[in-house]
């Protein structure tokens, strides 16, 4: 039996651990995701795996693995976040692809540019040895509630 997501939410906020929401979602527990939380401070981590090669000559991470690792981090973010015990929906996402990335960990961090009533704009930025220098930036907007009927 799956626990459900208020559950895992109210035992994430309540122990400081995150990490169980990883649990929860396959895709992340697959790729191996982190997320890791100090104060008011949010990031995740993607560590490195032969599986997430796209190109094995360079060798480069794919770029599928890069792009979920956004979506997901973006809304464990927002998980994280905001007090609702709803999974946000993703309307759209995309992402500029800056340099390749490399045969280590990725990390992620999430800057919330507008938060509406129902719509969160979230810019997340991907990098690897350096958080000047990143790998990508993904672009989302996420329905945080479900419409009214």
């Amino acid at each position: 039996m799956t626990t459900a997501l208020p559950e895992v939410l109210a035992a994430a906020r309540a122990s400081g651990d995150w990490n169980c929401l990883v649990a929860w979602v396959p895709y992340a527990k697959f790729m191996g995701l982190r997320i890791e939380v100090e104060g008011d401070q949010f990031r995740c981590t993607l560590p490195f795996t032969n599986t997430l090669i796209g190109n094995p000559r360079l060798p480069a991470l794919h770029g599928g693995a890069v792009s979920s690792f956004l979506e997901c981090s973006g809304i464990f973010y927002l998980l994280w976040h905001m007090e609702s015990a709803e999974l946000p929906k993703i309307i759209d996402f995309s992402v500029d692809f800056l340099r390749t990335g490399r045969a280590e960990a990725t990390h992620a961090s999430v800057v919330m540019i507008k938060q509406g009533q129902r719509v969160a704009h979230l810019r997340v930025t991907a990098w690897q040895s350096s958080a000047d220098k990143p790998i990508a930036i993904g672009h989302g907007n996420f329905m945080l509630k479900p419409e009214s009927p």
